[in-house]
């Protein structure tokens, strides 16, 4: 009998080793909702554009767009790991049934066994080692979930700056069309007039390059516009090939104005996702050298064993046939390479690496967002100056209009005028349209707060 009790307690080690069934919380999916969604992006703020295209493009971007996607499984990867690290401060219970034919010296007669083992292991968190390893962790799924939110702010931001810009290249590709018909005339003009001798051939050349360099022009612009839609349509997760089919607002339909704010509140600055994740990553190494110090500090394990034997199945489950354990152990590691001192080192060389990050994340969300609002600021002057400039030339135009139909100047006179006034008009599209994109700069560099 001596020996069937050492033979089993052979195969209840076996068992601990071969089958284990460790307790662990289950982890619920991290699901972005619509109410997260709003909060990250500021719908309402898109919907002030009054452009319902643009918003239907922001909305489907949202849902479809595959790097937001791969952000928010990384939240779920976070998650899971931070699981994976509680689960340490959780006991562990196993248990197994282990089946075995023996026989003995001297005997011609073999024997079975059967041997159900359960048994149960804990660390004892006295100093929260663990429990500080964990919070580590928790700090990365929250770290992993403001990076979420920076690319749903990101991606937005991309989508609306490359709407206006196909709006722009739209409206750039019109007047370049009128630009390049005033030129053929010009060009036809100075062939004819270089024919009858009033001008020279250096002249009529001249005004064959610019007719030129201006159907050039418009082969780089519709170039844009496809590269433009290209990228337009990775952001919507759509198929290139569907890009002819791309709605949106033409120029002259926009007519929303958007405020510019005076000023930014310092507040803005703590809210940016960057901000917060540099804040965080300093209380998770924070916390990761508290737990490094305790490393320093015994360890202290309790065990549980309790095993049923017997030759017959049915009747092994009782407590005459089993065999229990129940102990513990505080090991305190006395040697270790100099593994702990370089642990404790390595987290306090992480810590000063990220207050080091904290600081510059501040200044530079500082210096985001005073650019952001010093350019819009400024464009804007320059919008108006340009569209005052625009209005001059429509009013000269009218005048050589007027000039040409009392017959005063030619017509060659008139297309120059014309040219003029569309090179004038394709500047106040541009900063137009700059206007908008200034404006979704500054929702980007505020994250989404304003």
């Amino acid at each position: 009998m001596t020996f069937k009790k050492i033979l089993s307690s052979v195969l209840i080690l076996v068992s601990i080793i071969s089958f284990n069934i460790p307790c662990a919380f289950a982890s619920k999916k991290h699901i972005t909702d619509e109410d997260t969604i709003n909060s990250y992006v500021n719908i309402k703020w898109w919907n002030d554009f009054d452009d319902p295209i643009l918003l239907e493009y922001i909305v489907k971007t949202l849902q479809n767009n595959h790097d937001i996607k791969i952000s928010t499984l990384q939240v779920e990867e976070a998650t899971e790991n931070k699981n994976l690290k509680r689960a340490k401060e959780m006991p562990t219970v196993g248990v197994g049934a282990v089946p075995a034919l023996y026989k003995l010296p001297a005997l011609t007669n073999s024997d079975g066994l059967i041997s159900v083992p359960i048994f149960a292991s804990y660390e004892a968190d006295i100093f929260g080692k663990n429990r500080d390893r964990t919070k580590a962790m928790d700090k990365l799924t929250d770290i992993a979930k403001q990076n979420e939110r920076a690319t749903f702010i990101s991606i937005s931001s991309a989508v609306g700056s490359i709407y206006y810009n196909i709006i722009k290249l739209d409206k750039l590709i019109d007047i370049q069309n009128k630009i390049i018909t005033a030129r053929k005339q010009i060009f036809d003009l100075m062939k004819l007039s270089n024919e009858q001798g009033l001008i020279s051939t250096a002249d009529t050349v001249n005004a064959n390059k610019a007719y030129v360099r201006a159907n050039a022009e418009l082969s780089d612009l519709k170039k844009n516009r496809e590269t433009l839609l290209n990228l337009f349509a990775v952001l919507i997760a759509e198929s290139p090939e569907n890009k002819t089919e791309f709605k949106r607002i033409s120029f002259d339909d926009i007519k929303i104005n958007k405020p510019i704010p005076d000023s930014i509140s310092s507040e803005v600055i703590e809210n940016r996702p960057d901000y917060l994740s540099a804040e965080l990553m300093l209380k998770k190494t924070g916390l990761e050298i508290r737990a490094a110090k305790k490393d320093f500090l015994p360890s202290f394990n309790i065990l549980g064993l309790i095993s049923f034997n017997s030759t017959e199945f049915f009747k092994s489950m009782n407590w005459t046939n089993s065999l229990a354990l129940l102990g513990g152990s505080a090991l305190l590691p006395l040697f270790t390479g100099g593994s702990r001192i370089a642990n404790l080192k390595l987290q306090k060389n992480k810590y000063n690496q990220a207050v080091e990050k904290y600081k510059k994340t501040y200044l530079t969300s500082i210096q985001e967002i005073n650019d952001a609002l010093c350019t819009l600021k400024l464009d804007n002057e320059k919008y108006l100056k340009t569209l005052e400039s625009y209005k001059l030339e429509q009013s000269d135009f009218s005048y050589t209009e007027l000039k040409f139909k009392e017959g005063i100047i030619s017509k060659l006179d008139l297309l120059q005028k014309e040219e003029n006034l569309l090179s004038t008009q394709k500047l106040v599209v541009s900063d137009r349209i700059d206007y908008f994109i200034n404006q979704i700069g500054l929702y980007k560099a505020v994250a989404g707060q304003i």
